[in-house]
């Protein structure tokens, strides 16, 4: 099935943001937003929900300080219990550093390969250009034309007071 978009380009990240904010609040569905850099407050002006990163970020953290504690009071008290100095088999506070620096290791490498996955990015993976100049310096908003209904010269005459470049049409197969 092909899918009707309408690609936008605007001069900077002020005109972008408001252009989202502006499509959306006018019931228009917003496909993506491309920018050359992190634009702030895009991620709301889109309607997007938070990300679950910070608790798989979270999660891993815990698993892997859970897992080198256990492994090494099971190494120290239990299956080679060594007495040195008279210091306690048990010595969590001894632990602390290494159960720390490894928290740190499985927080970091389980949360972007967390993101790899979801991003279903991967190693020699082609990037896929989808819109000129987007990666350069071009701001662009695409609009989904949903039906017969859609009307672009609103489209058009509504992100006039956001510098609109220009405005594109393109018809794409929804698999790509």
């Amino acid at each position: 099935m092909n899918r009707r978009l309408l690609i936008c380009y605007f001069e900077n990240g002020k005109d972008i943001l408001g252009a989202t904010r502006i499509a959306r609040e006018n019931g228009y569905k917003i496909l993506d937003v491309y920018t050359p850099y992190a634009v702030h407050g895009l991620d709301e002006a889109m309607g997007l929900k938070p990300s679950k990163l910070p608790w798989i970020c979270f999660g891993f953290g815990l698993l892997g300080a859970v897992a080198k504690l256990w492994y090494q009071i099971w190494t120290s008290a239990t299956s080679w219990p060594v007495n040195v100095g008279g210091k306690p088999l048990r010595s969590v506070p001894a632990f602390v550093p290494v159960t720390f620096e490894i928290m740190v290791l499985f927080a970091g490498l389980g949360t972007v390969a967390a993101f790899l996955i979801v991003s279903k990015l991967r190693p020699g993976k082609n990037p896929k250009i989808l819109y000129k100049g987007v990666t350069d310096n071009r701001f662009s908003l695409v609009l989904i034309q949903e039906d017969s209904t859609f009307d672009v010269t609103a489209v058009k005459s509504l992100f006039e007071k956001y510098n609109l470049i220009e405005m594109e049409e393109r018809i794409e197969k929804e698999s790509e």
